[in-house]
């Protein structure tokens, strides 16, 4: 069930006052402050904030709370979102042909523990057609080949449009999207990649940890980005393994860690926890 709340997520230059100031504008505004977290990156001199309101202290329109922030953050140079928690995102999952992450997804939507909508399911294969109908969710089936990524990026982003979506969850799609895809869809598209980045980038992770004799696989959910599997990290996990598990025993192992580290990563994005800047998060 969506909260009924506002989340502010801010964040500036780190300065003396720069906190008191905006919790006294928004007390200003008759607001009740649910919750504060704040991060100072003393490295960086940055300063991240994520605060929860009372939707129920809202005395004026949406828009007008919004418009009125903008002038306050413009006079404090602040960079801000504002997300209101009685909205549930509409979530696009991409698929390809392994179906243990896309089953997790959709059960937990259908639980009640990730709060959104789930009106579509894309695939470049028809193999989870099944799962798609099982669930009672519209399957698309768009091929590709290197001749016809570009239209099949285009029939992707009007299915995108056409219905309304925030987020889009690469849920095992092995396929590069283009820098024109991910820039229209930046900080809002998470992959999943079967391996604990930096190491193992690439198609093959489980088949480069068993030549290494790795003693830990792991996953890592981060946010697409022009240059493959360097996104911003959301999340990642990793479990201890031993000599006798060939590539197909690590893939088999890891099909859980690449279960929860993608559903913890979606739930963070979806609870408006999380703050990208340059090339890192800041997850509340």
């Amino acid at each position: 069930m969506a909260t009924k709340n506002i989340v502010f997520l801010i964040q500036c230059e780190d300065r003396k006052g720069i906190l008191s100031k905006t919790t006294t504008w928004l007390y200003g505004q008759n607001f009740n402050i649910l919750n504060l977290q704040q991060y100072t990156d003393s490295r960086q001199g940055r300063l991240f904030m994520r605060i929860e309101l009372d939707l129920a202290d809202l005395k004026s329109t949406r828009s007008a709370l919004e418009k009125a922030f903008d002038k306050f953050a413009k006079e404090q140079e602040l960079s801000w979102q504002c997300h209101w928690g009685d909205y549930s995102n509409r979530v696009a999952i991409m698929v390809s042909k392994t179906s243990h992450c896309l089953y997790d997804l959709v059960t937990r939507q259908r639980e009640g523990d990730l709060v959104c909508e789930i009106p579509l399911i894309i695939s470049n294969h028809p193999d989870l057609e099944p799962i798609a109908n099982q669930f009672r969710i519209p399957f698309y089936h768009l091929p590709i080949s290197a001749k016809t990524k570009g239209e099949q990026e285009a029939k992707v982003q009007a299915l995108l449009k056409r219905f309304d979506i925030d987020l889009v969850v690469m849920a095992r799609y092995m396929q590069v999207l283009t820098p024109s895809f991910i820039e229209a869809w930046s900080g809002k598209i998470i992959n999943i990649h079967h391996a604990f980045l930096p190491a193992f980038q690439g198609a093959n992770p489980y088949g480069q940890a068993y030549q290494r004799g790795v003693k830990m696989i792991g996953a890592t959910a981060h946010y697409a980005s022009d240059e493959l599997d360097q996104g911003p990290i959301i999340e990642q996990d990793v479990v201890r393994v031993n000599h006798e598990l060939d590539p197909k025993g690590l893939r088999d192992v890891g099909k859980d860690v690449e279960r929860r580290v993608l559903s913890k990563a979606v739930q963070a994005h979806l609870e408006s926890r999380v703050i990208i800047h340059e090339n890192r998060t800041i997850v509340f």
